[in-house]
């Protein structure tokens, strides 16, 4: 399996999650605003450590493993990842809480 099969993996149960949150407890605007803040801040901080990592020379791409889109050093299926987090970690949040606690 490649590294971007496994992240499609994640992504796609993350939306799950995600529709069936929001489907459930149809969340507020302001909730909205809040993970799509959140989803900027943890973009740009991934690309800013990842590209600093590879810049030190912490992690190296093999022969033929050189990903193919980059932002800045970051290779972009490393946003997959913080990209799953914040579908999944906030619907579970919104289908876990209370009605009071929303």
């Amino acid at each position: 399996m490649t590294y971007a099969g496994l992240a499609a993996i994640f992504l796609a149960l993350s939306a799950v999650v995600l529709v069936v949150a929001v489907v459930r407890r149809r969340p507020s605007r302001a909730w909205w605003a809040a993970t799509a803040l959140t989803t900027l801040s943890l973009f740009v901080l991934t690309v800013v450590f990842d590209s600093l990592m590879i810049l030190a020379d912490l992690f190296r791409y093999g022969e033929g493993a050189e990903p193919a889109f980059l932002l800045w050093k970051a290779p972009v299926e490393d946003l997959a990842w913080p990209l799953a987090a914040v579908l999944a970690l906030p619907a579970l949040w919104l289908l876990l809480s209370k009605e009071e606690d929303r």
